[in-house]
């Protein structure tokens, strides 16, 4: 059965009581913040929402991304940033027995991780690791590269903290720790045995466990909401863990992806921006002749293609994001980006 997308009678801020909110691409892009992202987190937190932050990247203590939200005027914690780094040492711990001697190629934040959890850092294929964790920070050379793949050939267990590709930055999009896995794939022939970054929706789970170690109740799954700009991780991890999910398009994620995604990487609402904490999400529906109507705009499949009534209208959007999944599902057409409506929304 299709996966539609849903609608609220309310604001998400009001209709969900915890947001699950990705970094990257939603709220900044390196050291640049996104627009409108601050001023909607904020006036989110005023309507009740509790605000997590969960981000795959590996490379940065707690406190120094919490600092960097502090200078766009968010009120944060340390605790309220869930790290890659943070998930990835306590994954590591449960898998391997106390003290179990530890490769780690990734930022200091990483390796205080491990360590804190009672593991041993050791800092060479030399050492004889048990097991190796993988992460990602700007500073990583191929020498750290080589010696991942050096103990994983002599059977280390190999541990990453997240598989994305790519990463937003300042001047665009850069090649994310997934990368850097697939080279020390391609040289050992070894897989992974585990991710602790999204698409596993542990980091979510993490999340609302750590806002309950704060004093507050454990948030139900289905009063929390998974929001990001990535459908392979954010949106997907949402799917598995059984979160709704809001797809934002200030990052990786553009309508043409939107339109084609398969069943698992469906979001289950989509704005263009954290704008759409704030508002009423309206559920598209389909009419009698076969349309997808959404407020105003509308959707239909013909002729093996998708069209819309306005290539500008976020609304027209979630319509055809309907009409495409459906006629994906029924199996009537094969869509690519040839076929679906070239999308430039209004901001």
């Amino acid at each position: 059965m299709t996966r539609f997308l849903k609608g609220t009678d309310r604001p998400l801020a009001e209709a969900y009581q915890l947001a699950l909110l990705d970094l990257d691409g939603v709220v900044y892009r390196g050291k640049n913040p996104v627009d409108h992202a601050a001023d909607s987190i904020r006036a989110a937190e005023q309507a009740g929402m509790t605000i997590e932050y969960t981000t795959n990247n590996s490379s940065r203590f707690q406190h120094v991304v919490a600092d960097q939200l502090k200078g766009f005027g968010l009120d944060v914690q340390p605790w309220q940033v869930i790290t890659s780094s943070v998930v990835a040492a306590r994954m590591v711990a449960k898998a391997m027995p106390k003290g179990a001697k530890v490769l780690v190629l990734g930022a200091e934040h990483l390796r205080e991780e491990v360590s804190r959890n009672g593991l041993t850092v050791v800092n060479g294929p030399e050492d004889h690791p048990d097991a190796v964790i993988q992460g990602w920070y700007p500073q990583m050379t191929w020498q750290m590269m080589a010696d991942v793949a050096f103990a994983v050939e002599a059977g280390a267990t190999y541990f990453v903290t997240n598989r994305d590709l790519t990463i937003p930055r300042e001047l665009g999009i850069a090649p994310g720790c997934g990368s850097m896995i697939r080279a020390v794939i391609a040289a050992t022939g070894v897989e992974p045995v585990a991710s602790a970054g999204k698409p596993e929706s542990f980091m979510y789970d993490e999340a609302r466990e750590l806002n309950a170690a704060e004093g507050h109740e454990l948030v139900a799954k289905d009063a929390s909401i998974a929001i990001g700009d990535r459908l392979d991780t954010d949106i997907e991890a949402g799917n598995r863990g059984g979160y709704d999910s809001l797809a934002v398009l200030t990052g990786v994620t553009n309508p043409t992806e939107l339109m084609l995604a398969p069943a698992h990487l469906r979001p289950t609402f989509v704005s263009p921006d954290l704008r759409g904490l704030l508002e009423v999400q309206p559920e598209p529906v389909r009419a009698e002749d076969g349309t997808w109507q959404c407020r105003r705009e509308c959707a239909w499949f013909e002729n093996g293609s998708v069209h819309a009534s306005d290539t500008t209208s976020v609304d027209a959007l979630r319509a055809a994001l309907c009409a495409a999944w459906e006629a994906s599902d029924k199996g009537e057409a094969s869509l690519d980006a040839s076929s679906v409506p070239a999308f430039a929304l209004e901001h």
